[in-house]
């Protein structure tokens, strides 16, 4: 577009806004470093904040209004703007992860300051980035603390159009993704993808801390308004008089993955606060935790207990000579067998048949990382008054990862997504980074970027992952297209990929499998092996499991790929997309890249321009595909359809300047290795 044409919208649109503002006080305006985000802010005859945003010439937000009920003091109206100071910054940081080590932060703040009748001072704070805006409240009142009832942000869309999300839920993000129009979106948590005429967007947030999670829900009439996570006694959050909200966040893009290569919600976080990082590195792993969902073994003792002695020699053998960094033993400590009654977690004492010192010794002779599991049931409690003496321990054992997991309801009434919860998740971080332990938090608070402030806290379950195939319906192809674009752009997510035996024949051969959650018998991977190897790939995380048990890697020729992936990646770039249909990304570790492809339901072919390889430079690359000429079988639910443990490797020699057709299969996808030659 002409600058001139894009010149003559914006002028219309600014026109429209003022309009709008006839009964505000004051316009306040904000835009984006290249200008193609708008921000209008005003306050109106009754004191109430309200903002607008437009982008690239088009009306997203409507005016919606802003603020936040307390019991002690008036936080919501009566304010009167007394300076609007505004700034610029931009600068390029670094950290010691990441879908990319390197990031440039370039906004232009708005802070708009003001006063009202009770005496309370209420800056909102707003940063507009080339990909979307944040927002927070900063309040200032007399007082030594307040109680919160109520937040009232809204998000009025200015026109209907798609969404991506899971209902809003304050216990659990373990549901199903659903693709529908705004106008019949009733509750959702957040991230909450949409489309809305050509402009993709995503409204999340930034910097959760001392403050409950954030839910939309309708209002009827496109608006939407912030609902948070109650605690037990009903209120919203206790907070101190002087205190900052989490940063509300909307992402903006021109494209679906613009979405996802934002660095938006990360900018919006705090420097790193850990010193001393050295110890902190992604790494690839293994572990026993697949078969006990598949029922092939069990978390407690017994004649098919995982984590045992022998098993776990076995397994960090296979790790060394598989080139993979750590392995993991779920049902290692005392306790597993109360899980779900009055449960009583050991997190030092191991069963019996689980020699940990031992083990500790064999997997530092063998140079493999050993990783600690602690299920806490939800007893939060009783976790964090363990969590120095028995992180201690793990640290003199030369462990320097931890899985959690709170399966279960907390204590009093409190609920996963409260206030108090959030203010636990943090603690164990900050706990787990004096001991020099990263975290993989299982059954989370969900990401919001505190990862470049505390940069152990590596990934997070946070949606429905591996073990629903396990023994459920499963996850969908579409659904492995949608995630992408709604949780991952909160952060990394701990899927655990890399399921192999597709048709679980080597868990049926077990003697002794136990079939504890239902009727497995019609349960397998509803996508190809060649989609479960692109996972490793699509589904960003710095710890990167290899899920499946390990007898079905052993000789396998496609697990090539995973002894050749390296998670810690450099940079980073979704190339093609769309949600609920197919995603292309390609990252690069050192010289080497590795590209992840994946399909729903309708077979794909998808040219890709390979101009994100180095210049100059031959690769070799490794292509892990779908055979596209692979017979139609019956699938364990009944349905036919071609055979989804076919695949071929090939292999042909590339450069910059070609382009690649990746040609997938229906719930295919197709992975590849570019090495330099």
């Amino acid at each position: 577009m002409e600058q001139s044409s894009r010149n003559r919208i914006v002028t219309g649109f600014m026109a429209v806004a003022v309009a709008i503002f006839t009964s505000c006080t004051s316009e306040p305006v904000s835009v984006s470093p290249d200008e193609g985000i708008r921000l209008y802010a005003c306050v109106d005859a009754d004191g109430v904040p309200s903002y607008g945003v437009s982008a690239w010439g088009s009306e997203v937000l409507s005016m919606s209004s802003l603020g936040i009920d307390a019991e002690e003091a008036d936080l919501a109206g009566g304010f009167i703007i007394d300076r609007v100071k505004k700034s610029r910054h931009d600068e390029v940081w670094t950290q010691p992860w990441g879908e990319n080590k390197t990031v440039r932060d370039r906004h232009n703040e708005m802070a708009v300051m003001m006063h009202n009748h009770d005496g309370v001072k209420l800056t909102l704070r707003f940063r507009l980035f080339d990909d979307g805006i944040g927002f927070r409240y900063e309040y200032e009142t007399v007082l030594d603390s307040l109680t919160i009832t109520a937040e009232n942000t809204r998000f009025n869309f200015a026109s209907d159009g798609m969404s991506w999300s899971i209902p809003g839920n304050f216990e659990t993000y373990e549901l199903d993704t659903r693709e529908m129009p705004v106008s019949e979106v009733e509750t959702a948590n957040t991230p909450f993808t949409f489309k809305a005429g050509e402009i993709y967007g995503s409204i999340h947030e930034a910097a959760l801390y001392d403050y409950p999670e954030m839910n939309l829900y309708s209002c009827g009439d496109l608006a939407f308004r912030s609902e948070l996570a109650p605690r037990p006694d009903g209120y919203k959050a206790r907070v101190p008089g002087v205190f900052k909200t989490p940063w509300r966040t909307l992402q903006l893009s021109r494209e679906a993955v613009g979405l996802i290569n934002s660095s938006l919600i990360l900018n919006l976080n705090a420097p790193c606060a850990i010193e001393d990082v050295s110890w902190i590195a992604p790494q690839k792993y293994v572990g026993v935790w697949w078969g006990m969902h598949l029922g092939t073994h069990s978390w407690t003792c017994g004649s098919r207990h995982g984590a045992t002695t022998e098993n776990a020699l076995r397994h960090i053998d296979f790790a060394a000579e598989n080139n993979i960094d750590g392995v993991l033993f779920e049902g290692w400590n005392k306790g597993w067998e109360t899980w779900g009654g009055r449960q009583h977690f050991d997190y030092c004492g191991a069963y019996p048949d689980f020699d940990i010192e031992k083990i500790a010794a064999y997997a530092k002779d063998k140079g493999v990382s050993l990783w600690m599991h602690n299920e806490t049931g939800g007893s939060i409690f009783e976790y964090e008054a363990a969590l120095d003496s028995a992180f201690a321990m793990y640290q003199r054992l030369g462990v320097h990862v931890l899985k959690t997991g709170y399966a279960g309801g907390m204590p009093g009434n409190i609920r996963h997504h409260s206030q108090r919860a959030v203010q636990h998740y943090q603690k164990v971080v900050e706990a787990a980074a004096r001991h020099q332990l990263m975290v993989d938090a299982h059954e989370p608070i969900k990401e919001t970027g505190i990862r470049r402030t505390w940069p152990n806290m590596m990934t997070r379950e946070g949606a429905k992952g591996m073990e629903w195939n396990a023994w459920s319906a499963g996850n969908s192809s579409e659904y492995l297209c949608t995630v992408p674009f709604v949780r991952l752009l909160s952060g990394p997510m701990d899927y655990t990929p890399g399921v192999f035996d597709i048709y679980y024949e080597t868990a049926a051969r077990y003697p002794d499998r136990k079939e504890w959650n239902g009727d497995y018998s019609s349960c397998y991977i509803k996508t190809t092996l060649a989609r479960q190897i692109a996972n490793w790939v699509i589904i960003y995380s710095p710890l990167q499991m290899a899920c499946d048990l390990i007898e079905n890697y052993e000789g396998h020729p496609a697990f090539r790929f995973f002894r050749d992936f390296d998670p810690d990646c450099d940079w980073s770039e979704a190339l093609a997309g769309e949600p609920g249909d197919y995603i292309v990304v390609a990252r690069r570790a050192g010289e080497r890249f590795f590209l992840g492809a994946g399909t729903g339901s309708v077979a794909r072919t998808v040219p890709v321009p390979l101009d994100f390889l180095e210049d100059g430079v031959t690769y070799l690359a490794t292509i892990y595909g779908d055979d596209l000429n692979a017979p139609v079988i019956e699938q364990p639910d009944g349905t036919m359809a071609p055979d989804k443990t076919a695949y071929v490797i090939t292999e042909r020699t590339v450069t910059s300047s070609d382009t690649m057709d990746i040609a997938m299969a229906a719930d295919g996808g197709q992975a590849v290795v570019f090495m330099p030659v």
